[in-house]
C-alpha cells in the first residue's frame, strides 16, 4: 500500500470517527435546563394615616402670659399649656390645677389664685374626658350635671332625638325646665360635637 493511499485511508477514518462522535454527541445531549424566576408576592403597603392636627387652647389666670392662646399637639396635657404660657406665677394655686388632664381643641385652662375662694375643691381645669357631650350622653351622665334632674334629662334626650341635636349651649334653652341659671352652671361642663 502506498503511502499516499495510507494517508487517504487514515484521513477518511479520522473523518468518519469525527462524524460518529458528533452524531453520538447530538443524540445523547442532555435536556436544556429551564430556569424560571418567581418573584415574591407583593406585600401590602399600609395606607397613610392622617396626621392629627394641633389643638388650640386658651390659658388664663395665674400664669406668666395670661390670656394667651397656644397651639399644642394632640394628646397634650394641662401641664403643657401652663408651660406654653410661661409657667405659674407666685400667686398660682397649683393644687387646684389638674396638670395631668388631657386637653382638647378649644379647652380653656384657668389657673386660679391662692387668694381666690375655693369652690368645694372643684378643679377649674377640666380634663378632656369630663366634658359631657349633650348630643350622645346617657340619662345617668345628664343627671350628674348641675341643676339637671331625671325629668329634665329625659326632656333633653327627647328633644335631641325628636327635634334636632344641640349645636350650642343656647340651644339647650329650648328644653322646658332649663333656664339662664342652669345654662350658666353648664357652661364649662358640656360640649356639642
Amino acid at each position: 500500500m502506498s503511502s499516499s493511499l495510507a494517508a487517504i485511508v487514515a484521513a477518511l477514518l479520522l473523518v468518519i470517527a469525527i462524524a460518529i462522535s458528533g452524531a453520538l454527541l447530538l443524540l445523547w445531549r442532555p435536556e436544556p435546563v429551564h430556569i424560571m424566576i418567581k418573584p415574591p408576592a407583593p406585600t401590602a403597603t399600609p395606607a397613610p394615616t392622617a396626621t392629627p392636627s394641633p389643638i388650640l387652647v386658651y390659658v388664663t389666670g395665674e400664669v406668666a402670659r395670661r390670656g394667651t392662646r397656644h397651639r399644642l399637639p394632640q394628646g397634650s396635657r394641662v401641664s403643657d399649656a401652663v408651660t406654653a404660657a410661661g409657667g405659674f406665677t407666685d400667686l398660682a394655686d397649683r393644687e387646684r390645677v389638674n396638670l395631668a388632664g388631657i386637653l382638647r381643641d378649644g379647652d380653656q385652662v384657668h389657673v386660679p389664685s391662692i387668694e381666690a375662694n375655693r369652690l368645694d375643691g372643684a378643679l377649674p381645669t377640666p380634663s378632656g374626658g369630663r366634658l359631657v357631650n349633650v348630643n350622645v350622653a346617657t340619662l345617668e351622665e345628664l343627671v350628674a350635671l348641675p341643676n339637671i334632674g331625671s325629668v329634665t334629662a329625659r326632656k333633653i334626650i327627647e328633644y335631641r332625638e325628636q327635634v334636632s341635636p344641640f349645636a350650642t349651649l343656647a340651644d339647650l334653652d329650648q328644653v322646658p325646665g332649663i333656664g339662664p341659671s342652669t345654662l350658666e352652671a353648664l357652661q364649662n361642663l358640656v360640649r356639642f360635637d
